[in-house]
């Protein structure tokens, strides 16, 4: 026999196979109950897998952004501006090495971007060159603290404050 026709030959018996295996799992599925129920209980405790995975998820998204808020606090930021210039290049290398090394690495990333965002003299134009450059998982990490943080501010009267910022020297009644 020639190598063209055994191989031939090999191909249709595995096509074969390969079909009736898909009619034999085909019938299983439409005929017996117990199958069915199986194939029900395997897909519920997928589904409650992902659930608790999400939810796990989200309880260390919260105690990652609790931590970079208190570690956040805790440091003390460069007063000239050639020193905030350093610290700001030092804190973007560290968090752009960190997330070169990997999405295991993207936790660790957000603390020295979010440093280097509160020394940054234009926070909203950084904000949107992070959005170009950083992976969309540490930019939304990013973002919830900046959010958390305003609410913080705000809720103890910082609203107030900022303004009188913004403004300058002005002193501006808020309502």
């Amino acid at each position: 026999m020639k190598t063209q026709t055994v191989a031939l030959l090999t191909a249709g018996a595995i096509a074969t196979l390969g079909l009736g295996y898909i009619i034999y799992f085909d019938r299983q599925r439409r005929s017996d109950p117990q199958f069915r129920k199986n194939l029900k209980k395997a897909r519920k405790e997928a589904a409650k897998a992902a659930k608790e995975q999400k939810e796990t998820g989200q309880a260390d998204t919260i105690k990652l952004i609790e931590s970079v808020i208190i570690a956040a606090a805790q440091e003390e930021y460069p007063t000239s501006p050639e020193e905030r210039e350093k610290y700001f290049m030092a804190q973007v290398s560290a968090g752009e090495t960190l997330c070169a090394q990997g999405e295991a690495y993207y936790n660790e990333a957000v603390l020295p971007f979010y440093k280097a965002l509160k020394v940054y003299p234009a926070p909203m134009e950084l904000l949107g060159i992070y959005q170009k450059t950083i992976p969309e998982a540490v930019l939304q990490v990013i973002v919830n603290v900046l959010s958390i943080e305003q609410q913080a501010a705000e809720a103890a009267g910082g609203a107030q404050t900022t303004a009188t910022e913004a403004a300058g020297s002005e002193e501006i009644p808020i309502e």
